[in-house]
């Protein structure tokens, strides 16, 4: 009896995981749609789809937000903003949002920042630590595996590959992430993860006293509705580590 509310806890936390999960990326299908309709012409599309696709969204959800965002059905108007600022021990937050409310979506940015220690800057201001990458990430590697997944991604024209702990990334331009990724699944090395984001030129190294204060401050971000992703310097550990 006294499992039942554990797990009934659990199951609604993941639900609503789950529910934020599809909100996002049913964003980004939308918005990324408006270019092209078709995901083969449509790198962002496709990519979005993809990612729409390995979450068990329906094909049905997915259509219906290629058609909002292509104009056939009727929907908000979602625009793309970014934002930056720093947390604590000078960390650096790049902060990419969807929204069809800007002075909205800023206060709630600027209050999250404020609220946890950090505060915003101007445009500009912290952009110019991160690149954008592609990142294809494969878990678990062992030497063996390192090495094939070396050999597919630079047989594939990929920047760089970085194995550590039981982690390779293969590293792409966003020009020709979805060929490295292509050439990479075709070799059977299918990664746990794959995308293009911000990479930041170097990393912060956070002291023990403000880990929490920095983690707590990127979790409040990552929690309010119109942020899509977040973005930092600090090294920090990895989930699970």
């Amino acid at each position: 009896m006294g499992r039942g509310p554990s797990i009934e806890n659990r199951k609604n936390a993941e639900d609503a995981r789950r529910g934020k999960l599809f909100t996002k990326l049913i964003r980004e299908i939308t918005v990324a749609a408006r270019a092209s309709a078709d995901p083969a012409s449509n790198a962002r599309l496709r990519m979005a789809v993809d990612k729409a696709l390995a979450g068990n969204m329906t094909k049905d959800t997915i259509e219906r937000a290629i058609k909002r965002g292509s104009g056939t059905l009727d929907g908000v108007h979602l625009e793309e903003v970014r934002y930056e600022g720093y947390g604590p021990g000078g960390v650096a937050i790049l902060v990419e949002c969807m929204t069809d409310n800007r002075v909205r979506t800023v206060g709630e940015v600027r209050h999250a920042f404020t609220r946890n220690g950090g505060h915003m800057g101007a445009d500009g201001s912290v952009a110019y630590l991160f690149h954008r990458l592609g990142v294809i990430a494969f878990e678990a590697v062992d030497a063996a595996a390192a090495e094939k997944i070396l050999e597919a991604a630079l047989e594939a024209s990929a920047e760089d590959v970085v194995t550590e702990e039981g982690l390779t990334e293969v590293i792409t331009k966003p020009e020709t992430f979805e060929a490295v990724k292509k050439a990479l699944v075709s070799a059977k090395l299918v990664p746990a993860h794959a995308d293009v984001h911000w990479v930041p030129a170097t990393h912060v190294d956070v002291a023990d006293a403000q880990r929490d204060a920095v983690t707590a401050l990127l979790a409040a971000i990552e929690e309010l509705d119109d942020v899509q992703n977040v973005y930092s310097n600090a090294k920090l550990p990895r989930a699970g580590a």
